[in-house]
């Protein structure tokens, strides 16, 4: 290149680094222009939860001096279901001849006979600790013995 056109090139590469914050400079002014505006909607999912902490009975009830067994049967649930829960408790012994149920009032829990054994609902979420005391009744001039748990436990949701 000839002496003359080199003290113009590093003018040029001057004059072209001027230009690239300005062009920069209008983007910016350009946005910050308007207002900026939105909305956020949010939600919050709690997944239905039923859970039984504990369901605490003997294995094995030993006969009374009746010939008769009865036993107590701890059922801690706990449900976030608006509507409520219900347990249904059903005879799966065929040596029991009768069997009776009785519960400690708990706040708005029902305890209802039903033509296989019992159902215990709860109307509204919460915790609940439910005693339940049992007697069964075995067969008249039958040698009782040993007795395995003879109650199948089942919960549902309302």
């Amino acid at each position: 290149m000839p002496a003359s056109k080199r003290p113009l090139l590093p003018l040029l590469a001057a004059c072209a680094l001027l230009l690239i914050p300005v062009t920069s400079i209008g983007e910016s002014r350009l946005v910050n222009q308007g207002n900026a505006s939105g909305s956020l909607d949010f939600r919050i999912i709690i997944p239905p939860i039923m859970r039984v902490l504990e369901n605490s009975h003997p294995l094995q009830l030993d006969a009374e001096a009746s010939g008769d067994w009865s036993a107590q049967q701890r059922l801690v649930v706990v449900s976030n279901m608006k509507r409520g829960f219900c347990v249904t408790l059903r005879m799966s012994a065929p040596e029991v001849n009768a069997w009776r149920l009785n519960t400690a009032a708990d706040a708005g829990v029902t305890l209802n006979p039903v033509t296989d054994g019992y159902r215990l609902c709860a109307p509204r979420a919460g915790r609940y600790t439910l005693l339940l005391q049992h007697e069964f009744d075995a067969p008249k001039n039958a040698a009782a013995g040993a007795l395995r748990w003879p109650v199948q436990t089942d919960i549902t949701a309302l």
